[in-house]
């Protein structure tokens, strides 16, 4: 029985419609409801538990989703300027929910992001996903060099184009209009949905961004400075050499675990958490290999706290506890190309520029240039959602190690203090999540409960993965909250994350739940309670 059929209570309960007329699957279905710069590529019938992708020509999205439900996969090329274009796919299930879900991507990467649409698929979601315009992997931003207009389709313009054309194309198929839209997306994705809600509020009734990249200008600069800082030695910094994080993660356990009030091997608290750096500093008589000298202990300060540009906050230092991520963004000689990348390609339009060259000075180039209109700093604008009844779930993993989990937090009360009522007001709309222990978007390297189907999660398991194994219900998947929010009004008090044995095999079984919190609250363990189960934890 496929997800659909089980979710139908739920689904029914918000309005559904399934089982409504369906048009034949041909390119003269989809034809008359394309605009002028607009042409079909393909259009093929997917059976049951069939598999549709495009494999390695795919960079970004290589592995092709697989137990798909009987449907209809249709993919178009937009003309977007005279010197852009960009593809997007939409499936298109037999039984069909009568909603609309687009789905966003990761980096810099260009391509259609074929797994996170084929979950949305198996829900019973009429979805897409756009390539914005290039196909590269999430590192390579070579494909931005003086282009401005590509600039634009990654920045914004694809995802709305998708959403536009992509629902005229829904409607033709199902021979009505979907009756209501959602969009899911994290770390890019979660920006470009953040943008979309900003730019055209009435896109999207339900978002749910996870760890969004939202401050464009000063996160790729911040991926450079920080690279920089730790790529070799400069003055009054040393660089830690990589095999020193997990000595440094062990200290940060060691020192913040119970700063929540619970030995658990989960750090939730690291703001709480009093660090005391000399406990790793190199002395007499101590293994080299297991310490830090005093001039590695101020580059490690510098890891942990907020990154000032002329004065101003340019981004929050990473979490204590975010070690295990640190390679990506700390473990090279050279900084990581998603910042170098954006200099080069986006910024200066300079291949040659070195990162060596970097200073302050260069944030405030980026905020000006924005290039591709792509920050999502329009925080007052955020009220038309209100305005329009949309819903927004937003949530970030606290030992995210390539997104600052506080560049969130920071959006979040921006938001509130752009909009009337603050804090308590914006809950009625816009709820956010800490999710401790979570790496980027998704897994944990302690065993924290991680899973709540969240964008890019069900991926993590396998190609046939949908929401949350043995917990199909609003409490335990994030998507399913989100529509009894956007539809029945149900506010989403907290939402159970899962973790279990084996990693990325629910077949091992639950090893942990727990209720993650709407901030400001914090998930609280109730005295004798076993803190691996759901039910011991509350809210508060």
């Amino acid at each position: 029985m496929g997800l659909t059929r089980r979710l139908l209570p739920l689904l029914a309960a918000a309005g559904s419609t399934v089982g409504t007329s369906i048009s034949d699957c041909s390119v003269g279905t989809f034809e008359q409801s394309l605009p002028s710069n607009a042409r079909i590529l393909s259009v093929a019938h997917v059976a049951q538990n069939g598999s549709y992708g495009e494999g390695r020509s795919n960079i970004a999205y290589p592995d092709i989703p697989s137990a798909l439900p009987e449907l209809c996969a249709v993919v178009v090329n937009v003309t977007s300027s005279p010197s852009s274009s960009f593809r997007f796919a939409l499936f298109l299930p037999t039984e069909w929910n009568s909603r609309f879900l687009e789905v966003g991507n990761g980096g810099f990467a260009g391509g259609i992001n074929w797994v996170d649409m084929a979950v949305g698929a198996r829900y019973g979601f009429a979805s897409a996903s756009t390539d914005t315009g290039h196909n590269s992997t999430t590192a390579d931003g070579t494909w931005a060099l003086n282009q401005p207009e590509k600039l634009t389709d990654w920045g914004w313009r694809a995802i709305h184009g998708t959403a536009v054309i992509a629902k005229s194309l829904t409607a033709a198929y199902y021979n009505t209009q979907a009756t209501y839209s959602y969009y899911s997306g994290c770390s890019t994705g979660g920006r470009q949905g953040l943008r979309e809600a900003q730019l055209h509020p009435e896109t999207f009734d339900g978002l749910l961004v996870g760890a969004p990249a939202w401050w464009t200008s000063h996160l790729q600069t911040w991926t450079t400075w920080i690279g920089a800082l730790n790529a070799q030695d400069s003055q009054g910094h040393q660089r830690i050499d990589p095999s020193l994080f997990p000595v440094i993660a062990a200290e940060i356990m060691k020192q913040c675990d119970a700063a929540d009030g619970v030995e658990d091997g989960i750090i939730s608290a690291p703001d709480e958490c009093k660090f005391n750096y000399r406990a790793l500093e190199c002395r007499a008589g101590r293994n080299s290999s297991a310490c830090l000298t005093r001039a590695q202990l101020s580059t490690l300060r510098s890891i942990y706290e907020p990154y000032f540009a002329n004065g101003k906050l340019a981004m929050p230092g990473l979490n204590k506890g975010s070690e295990a991520e640190w390679q990506v963004v700390l473990g090279g000689t050279e900084p990581n190309g998603l910042g170098t990348g954006y200099e080069r390609y986006f910024l200066f339009n300079d291949p040659n520029w070195d990162w060596r060259d970097y200073n302050d000075s260069i944030v405030e180039i980026a905020d000006k240039l924005n290039p591709g209109s792509a920050t999502a700093s329009g925080f007052a604008n955020m009220s038309a959602v209100r305005d329009r009844g949309g819903k927004i779930l937003m949530y970030h993993g606290m030992a995210d190690g390539l997104i600052p989990t506080g560049s969130s937090e920071y959006f979040y009360r921006q938001v509130a203090a752009a909009t009337k009522g603050g804090l308590a007001h914006l809950r009625e709309w816009f709820r956010f999540f800490f999710v401790p222990g979570m790496g980027h978007c998704s897994g944990s390297a302690v065993g924290a409960p991680w899973y709540f189907a969240g964008p890019n999660q069900a991926p993590r398991l396998s190609t046939s993965a949908y929401s949350v194994p043995e917990y199909q219900d609003r409490r335990h998947d994030a998507l399913l909250a989100l529509m009894a929010w956007v539809e029945n009004g149900t506010a989403v008090d907290s939402i159970v994350a899962t973790s279990w044995k084996s990693p990325s095999d629910p077949g091992s079984g639950v090893a942990r739940q727990r209720p993650l919190c709407p901030y400001p609250q914090k998930a609280r363990l109730e005295k004798g309670g076993d803190n691996d189960e759901a039910a011991a934890w509350t809210c508060r």
